[in-house]
Parts: structure tokens; sequence; C-alpha cells
């Protein structure tokens, strides 16, 4: 059976990135329809779940492809944002990020160093901080 599904999806597209936000907004849409009861919110989520599966099964790779990178294109910012703040989360574990007073530059100072001086790396300026 596995062999034949292999099969069935050589030289189909596949998933990507806009596939898996099509099924995510399906699923917003189901879970909204539970509680509005829209029968809009019903027909949308129909028409994204047979697009996504459209896509899934299409042998036009150009014009996938083509979708896909308009959908990165689009949400490019969004996602480098979201990228900077879990990365900004785990530095937490660690450090503290400190700002200087006179020209806003953001520190990083390691976690458990107790009163430091610190000195900024833009301007030279130092101030206390507990680390």
């Amino acid at each position: 059976m596995r062999e034949k599904f292999y099969r069935f999806m050589q030289g189909r597209y596949g998933q990507d990135a806009f596939s898996r936000f099509l099924l995510g907004a399906m699923l917003l849409c189901i879970l909204a329809n539970i509680f509005v009861r829209s029968r809009l919110l019903s027909v949308l989520a129909w028409v994204l779940l047979f697009y996504t599966y459209f896509r899934l099964f299409s042998r036009n790779h150009a014009a996938r492809y083509a979708e896909n990178q308009r959908y990165l294109d689009a949400t490019a910012k969004l996602r480098h944002w979201f990228d900077q703040q879990k990365k900004l989360k785990e530095e937490r574990k660690y450090h503290h990020i400190y700002v200087c007073p006179k020209c806003r530059q953001k520190i990083r100072i390691p976690k458990g160093k107790g009163k430091i001086m610190v000195r900024c790396p833009k301007c030279r300026h130092e101030f206390q901080r507990r680390s």
C-alpha cells in the first residue's frame, strides 16, 4: 500500500509553507464555525481544504512554486520578527539585555555576576547594572 502511495505521489508538488498556512486557516475557520455557526465560514473551510489538496496533488510545479514564493515574500517581515523574538527569549535564559541610557544601544550581559560596571561598545558610556 505504501509503495502504491509513493508511486501515486511521484511528480506531484506535495506540501510547502503555503499549504501548511492554508490548512491552518481551514482549521481556524472550522473552530470559529463551531462557535459562530456561519454558512460562510463553513463554505470557506471547504474551499480552503479543496484548494490545499489541489495544490498537494498538482503536477504544475512552476505555478505552485510561484504561489509559495509570493506567500513567503509577503510574510517575510513577520516571520523575521517572530524569529527574532524566539532568539531573544533563548538569550534571556543566560543573559540580561540592557539598553545604554546615552545612545540606546542594546547590550547583552551574562547573568549571575552581581553588580557590574557596563561599558557601551558604541559610545563608551559606563553605567552600573545588576547581572
